[in-house]
């Protein structure tokens, strides 16, 4: 296939977007499909040989061209760019390269460009339903803002030809505001890198403060480790964990960076932060936790809840949004209601107090998303591909042919394919 891939977020910004775009193209690859990307750029002026299809000279992802587009930086968190331009510009690159499909990751601005440059040019939109921005309008002090950001969401997704839903909670959200033709797309998950195998007693020992005495004499202290992983920003809600900062025979560890790191370094006084954390590292710190947390209330998936699981470690986290998929209550970790951060605390103080009961969640954890690769996660997005396209086409046609008085039968039916 000759595949668009158009994303709101891409390198050297890593995020979760970021993160599935890429083991997409890895999958794109070894099919041996033809991809193009269209990214925002790190600046709002790029030279024509980075942004026009074909050039001798530009950007590679996996192999494939990487077009950029003038971008702004957002005014509080600059590594996080919004691309400029118009609707004329995108389209203008579609009609160069002719893609039988267009994924759209995350779309917000730059996908919605996309989606009406497609559309304009009858060429099918897989879009992604990734992020849940509406609900960050209030944790960035902007409640009246919430409603307007819903109908943006709306109107993308209904022109989409297809919108992928990365959990029951956001199909069933989707479907409450209206939008049809809803398919769900989970995400994989790299069981090597994230993996029981990679716990680290010489890295747990460090981030404890603890360095052996004179000859390499004494042990380290048995200090449970309660572990935090993501981006330090408002929606992420990590100034919850206060409430675990201080609890005793344990040590908070946060990893990530963000805006708000040094708003959480004063208000975690006792916690290890880790900084930014990738490949093999990331793999280390995860594996070596005791229990993982995650508070923010907007995930509609948390890739790092399954990361986690994977590396043998049990999840409390909170209960809304992609978690409510991910954690089985009971077994391999525990929900806490929205807001209840004694229920929050409680459930950890389960897991840090009982051994047991923490490796048997463990253990349930990391078997439970075993046959969740990337490999079999990218063959069902092909699938899609393929669905928006046959969509597409018959859209097309219904709307090319001549017209006539249908029955309401006839009429249901054609309803009904396209749905």
């Amino acid at each position: 296939m000759r595949v668009v891939v158009v994303t709101e977020s891409f390198l050297p910004h890593m995020n979760g977007v970021t993160n599935s775009v890429l083991h997409v193209l890895a999958h794109l690859r070894r099919r041996g499909d033809d991809v193009t990307v269209i990214a925002p750029s790190d600046t709002m002026f790029d030279a024509v040989a980075r942004t026009e299809p074909g050039s001798p000279v530009g950007e590679l992802c996996e192999g494939f061209p990487v077009i950029r587009v003038p971008s702004l930086p957002l005014p509080d968190y600059p590594k996080v760019r919004v691309a400029a331009g118009f609707v004329t510009r995108i389209r203008h690159l579609l009609e160069q390269i002719r893609p039988d499909v267009v994924h759209v990751a995350s779309p917000f601005v730059l996908g919605w460009r996309a989606i009406q440059a497609a559309g304009a040019l009858g060429v099918p939109t897989v879009s992604i339903y990734q992020t849940e921005v509406p609900t960050y309008a209030a944790r960035y002090g902007l409640p009246w803002a919430a409603e307007l950001l819903w109908q943006h969401v709306d109107r993308m997704h209904s022109a989409s030809t297809l919108t992928l839903v990365p959990s029951s909670f956001c199909r069933e959200q989707l479907t409450r505001r209206g939008i049809k033709r809803l398919k769900t797309w989970r995400r994989g998950v790299d069981t090597r890198r994230f993996s029981p195998e990679r716990r680290s007693q010489t890295l747990r020992a460090q981030i404890s403060g603890w360095t052996a005495g004179p000859g390499g004499s004494g042990s380290a202290p048995d200090e449970k480790l309660i572990g935090f992983v993501g981006r330090l920003a408002s929606e992420k809600q990590v100034q919850d964990l206060a409430v675990l900062d201080a609890l005793p025979g344990t040590r908070l560890v946060i990893i990530g960076s963000g805006p708000q790191e040094d708003a959480l370094r004063r208000a975690l006084p006792h916690a290890h932060f880790a900084g930014f954390q990738s490949g093999e590292e990331l793999g280390a710190h995860v594996a070596s936790l005791d229990v993982f947390v995650h508070p923010g209330e907007a995930e509609t998936f948390c890739q790092t809840i399954q990361e986690a699981m994977a590396a043998g470690v049990p999840v409390v986290a909170v209960g809304r949004g992609g978690p409510l998929d991910l954690v089985d209550v009971g077994r391999t970790g525990w929900l806490y209601r929205p807001g209840d951060l004694t229920g929050l605390r409680s459930a950890v103080e389960h897991l840090i107090g009982d051994d047991a009961a923490r490796r048997d969640f463990g253990r349930r954890a990391h078997e439970s998303v075993q046959d969740r690769t990337w490999e079999a996660l990218s063959n069902e997005l092909i699938g899609h591909y393929a669905r928006a396209v046959e969509v597409n086409r018959r859209v097309r046609t219904m709307h090319t042919r001549p017209r006539r008085f249908a029955s309401s039968a006839e009429a249901a039916a054609e309803a009904s394919s396209t749905s």
